[in-house]
């Protein structure tokens, strides 16, 4: 019985030694086909020990080579500078991450609520341009505004300065502006 024993794993480590994996030349000729896929993705940024933001996808694909992550069926929530309270929250059907930027393309349906802004955005297709603190819809696309106090635009050529705080369209708009007088 010993015997038999040791000649099998002679015979096992004679096979696993004889085995090799083709690995290719170092490039893919598949640089469609994402090196990670991940299910269920929940994700938490964290600044100073504090969360600044949070995502969650059905689908999250990576592709190191391309620098990018696409996301499916996204929701995501920005917080406050303590992490105490959702500031923006939003939806969108897919979204592709730019790594090495962080500049995010969104589409099939974006939704975003800032609440300090008291504004509701909804279009097909949103673009955020980090480091410009930039967000854009695309000169062709509609985009819906709404905020609480009853106002309601669809514009087109949607464009947004997060640093200046201002927004405006560069196309055609329809709609109702509700301006609130402070000074009574």
């Amino acid at each position: 019985m010993k015997k038999a024993v040791c000649y099998l794993s002679l015979l096992a480590l004679f096979l696993a030694g004889s085995c090799t994996f083709d690995y290719g030349e170092g490039t893919s000729s598949n640089d469609h086909l994402p090196d990670l896929v991940m299910k269920d993705v929940e994700y938490v940024r964290v600044r100073s020990a504090d969360p600044i933001a949070w995502f969650h996808a059905d689908q999250a694909e990576r592709y190191e080579r391309q620098g990018i992550m696409k996301l499916e069926n996204i929701t995501f929530e920005q917080y406050n500078e303590r992490g105490e309270e959702t500031n923006i929250y939003g939806k969108a059907g897919n979204a592709v991450i730019q790594l090495s930027s962080a500049d995010i393309f969104m589409d099939n349906g974006v939704i975003v609520e800032v609440k300090s802004e008291d504004i509701i955005l909804d279009t097909y297709q949103l673009e955020w341009k980090d480091e410009d603190r930039l967000l854009s819809a695309g000169e062709g696309r509609e985009v819906n505004i709404y905020r609480e106090n009853g106002t309601r635009l669809t514009g087109r050529g949607f464009n947004a300065d997060a640093r200046r705080r201002s927004w405006g369209f560069s196309g055609s708009i329809r709609g109702t502006y509700i301006h609130e007088d402070t000074d009574e």
